[in-house]
């Protein structure tokens, strides 16, 4: 392992040091180690693929830190989650070879658009590229020995010797991958059962769980062999289609086109000034925010997990593998930004999933909804994407299974059901009811581990509610308006006027007390937050920062609480706080940067009339907890839903509220950034004198005119704007304080 750290190491100093030029591109900028340890949960991995496409690859193993590995997964079909199919080459008679290998390896090297190791015991060297739905395994094999692989389903699947291929399927969670897979240039190769080592005539199908089948390749083989594959939701034919996008072209030509997809891609932002590891950073965090949600329709058809059929396209494309709940603050309003068209499609595949259904989702994957965590924000996407000019899709009918779902299916996190006496009690008395300490669980509906969240349910309902309240006065639906934007106003039931937090109540109406809002409701907080404390969920009414300003008692009260929120200690050694609050890492004080609902609140100075506090706070949180290095991520990056957070703040701008088409400055790292447009435009925001020390705004102009507030609109951003900055050491206390 030292020797492998060593090679790492050197690999980006290398990197860094070839980036130094002038032909360095975007995509060589990008370290997909980044993030490999976790401080404490879910590690990033080092994925392998074209941005938002179906196919992904990475390497089997825990996390960086594993020495071995199991094999090579033929595609991962959700984020971070899943196998389908495993490949794993050896070096021996094949009458003699385990059917289950582990792997020491060593010279790994990976990019977004290839992958290359060598596997010690064996003196095999394996490439790897990508194509959309297919990809290529180069395997260079030691001259003169029998060689071959073993391919393994990982869950209920089968294996069909073909003439000169292999056919299958492979199961996640019920839904089936169909498979192709060929050596290329091989016609005499031996394919064996696994378990018992019987001999497979063409034509012989094996099927079973966790099934296995060894081909042998003949002693003569050439010592590199190409063998290649395609994946498919529909059938084995479809995949045998996919797979001749990378007929009889070698890794390297497909990983030359993949490069150079993923270069247009992070070239349509272009950023000038900082430091070489602020670049890395910000171009792996860009393609992080790329690999969701993914593209899985194949020749105008997809397969629907929420129909259980292969369903027209309709000459558009369907896009499913979002976790909503990580991915509405962030990701998907930039997306709005540098994909609208793509935005456009993700939506309507939305629109898609629950007409096909009954029920908008909220985490779809391919193999349906999830039904994660709470609250149903994919009503914000749809409204900030509305709001922000993206307006192919069909809003009526998104309205109308959004207030379906809204309205009849239960609030209870992680629960897809029915409402029942919880949306009762909520519809009568405007708050979700918590247990007192100590009082036992009596509603079976509750879900064992997630509890009531009872505070953060009422939160997320609340902003849901708004968010409804707004698409239905586009609609011109009046009544509707006035029944949401009454309910949107809920947040206040549970704001406690003494103590300045969020705070649960029983079904009496009565608070919960005593109580330590950094710490109590258990694991997670969940009895009334949700992976948070209170601390983080007083911040957490997006549509109503004025009313908790003027619920805390004006803007200097609002101020002093987002001091003490990042000066608050843990009150407890951080080994009993962590074993309570996993997910709360990247603590400044009671702040934590490692979890989506903390994004926003650094901005929220700008609010207060101290925008050079945000300048101040931004510039910390970005150095000390998103670096180029293996634990350069302070929380779960949920594919793309923290590093957009890194995006947005790194040029200098953030999204505190989806659903209203603006932006709170901040304090951007580079002295250039310009975003190319799919519109043919390109906005510019230059900071002029900026440095690690001038982090705090001067004076500002937009578009040549002085701009004295901390905001800027969607539209000064599509249309081409140029906003400058002029940077300085102190903190200008007089900018920023116009009214937006």
């Amino acid at each position: 392992m030292i020797r492998k750290e060593i090679i790492i190491i050197s690999a980006f100093i290398i990197l860094m040091n070839s980036c130094r030029t002038d032909r360095c591109q975007p995509v060589d900028y990008v370290n997909p180690f980044i993030g490999n340890i976790s401080h404490l949960l879910v590690p990033t991995f080092p994925t392998v693929h074209l941005p938002n496409s179906m196919l992904r690859f990475y390497p089997d193993r825990s996390d960086y830190t594993a020495y071995k590995m199991q094999g090579f997964p033929l595609n991962i079909p959700s984020h971070r989650s899943g196998r389908l199919f495993s490949l794993m080459p050896f070096c021996g008679e094949a009458g003699t070879i385990s059917p289950n290998l582990t792997y020491t390896y060593d010279n790994e090297e990976i990019k977004p658009y290839s992958y290359s190791v060598y596997l010690d015991e064996h003196d095999i060297g394996v490439r790897f590229a990508p194509a959309e739905k297919s990809g290529i395994f180069t395997l260079t094999f030691p001259a003169g020995k029998e060689a071959g692989i073993i391919l393994r389903t990982n869950s209920r699947g089968s294996f069909t010797v073909e003439d000169k291929a292999i056919t299958g399927y492979d199961t996640h969670n019920s839904v089936k991958a169909y498979l192709s897979f060929e050596p290329e240039g091989l016609n005499d190769f031996r394919v064996y059962r696994a378990d018992d080592r019987t001999l497979l005539e063409k034509g012989t199908t094996v099927e079973g769980n966790r099934t296995a089948i060894i081909i042998s390749f003949p002693s003569g083989a050439p010592p590199e062999l190409n063998v290649r594959y395609g994946i498919s939701y529909i059938s084995t034919d479809q995949a045998g289609e996919n797979m001749q996008t990378v007929a009889g072209r070698g890794s390297d030509e497909i990983s030359g086109r993949a490069r150079s997809i993923w270069n247009d891609v992070l070239s349509r932002i272009e950023v000038e000034g900082g430091t070489e590891d602020q670049r890395m950073v910000f171009y792996t965090s860009l393609y992080r925010c790329h690999e969701r949600m993914i593209d899985i329709t194949e020749r105008g058809r997809y397969y629907s997990a929420w129909s259980k059929n292969t369903e027209p396209a309709n000459d558009t494309t369907f896009y499913t593998d979002d976790w909503v709940w990580d991915t509405y603050l962030a990701l998907h309003p930039l997306q709005v930004i540098l994909n609208p068209s793509q935005q456009d499609e993700k939506i309507t595949s939305y629109i898609r999933m629950a007409r096909q259904s009954g029920w908008m989702p909220t985490f779809p994957t391919i193999s349906g909804d999830n039904h994660a965590m709470n609250g149903n924000h994919s009503v914000a996407v749809i409204l900030d994407s509305w709001n922000k000019g993206i307006r192919n899709f069909d809003l009526d009918e998104a309205y109308d299974h959004l207030k379906k779902t809204i309205l009849l299916e239960t609030k209870l996190p992680w629960v897809k059901g029915p409402a029942n006496w919880f949306d009762e009690f909520y519809d009568l008395n405007g708050y979700f009811p918590g247990l007192n300490k100590g009082e036992k669980e009596t509603i079976p509906a509750v879900h064992n581990f997630e509890k009531r969240q009872s505070v953060a349910v009422t939160l997320a309902a609340c902003y849901d509610d708004w968010c409804m309240a707004q698409i239905a006065g586009i609609l011109g639906k009046d009544e509707d308006y006035d029944f949401f934007i009454k309910r949107s106003l809920n947040h206040r039931n549970l704001f406690n006027s003494e103590t300045g937090f969020y705070h649960p109540k029983d079904k009496e109406g009565n608070w919960i007390m005593p109580f330590d809002y950094r710490i109590d409701g258990g694991m997670g907080a969940r009895d009334y937050y949700d992976e948070n404390n209170g601390w983080t969920y007083i911040w957490q009414p997006y549509h109503a920062f004025d009313d908790l300003i003027d619920m805390m008692g004006g803007s200097e009260a609002f101020d002093s609480k987002l001091d003490q929120l990042f000066s608050e200690g843990l009150g407890r050694s951080k080994w009993v706080y962590y074993s309570t609050m996993p997910d709360a890492t990247g603590n400044v004080g009671q702040f934590v940067m490692g979890n989506e609902p903390s994004m926003h609140i650094p901005y929220l100075y700008n609010l207060a009339g101290k925008p050079w506090k945000t300048q101040k706070r931004i510039r910390m949180l970005m150095d000390t907890w998103f670096r180029n290095d293996l634990m350069g991520i302070p929380g779960d990056e949920d594919g793309g839903g923290l590093t957009a957070f890194y995006v947005f703040s790194a040029m200098g701008f953030y999204p505190i509220t989806p659903g209203i088409p603006e932006y709170q400055i901040g304090s951007p790292f580079f002295s250039k950034v310009k975003i190319h447009l799919e519109n043919g435009k390109t906005f510019t925001v230059i900071a002029k004198n900026n440095s690690e020390s001038n982090k705090y705004i001067q004076s500002a102009t937009l578009d040549g005119k002085p701009l004295n507030m901390t905001t800027i609109t969607h539209d000064d951003i599509v249309l081409g704007g140029t906003l400058i900055l002029i940077m300085g050491d102190r903190a200008n206390h007089s900018w920023g304080t116009d009214a937006g």
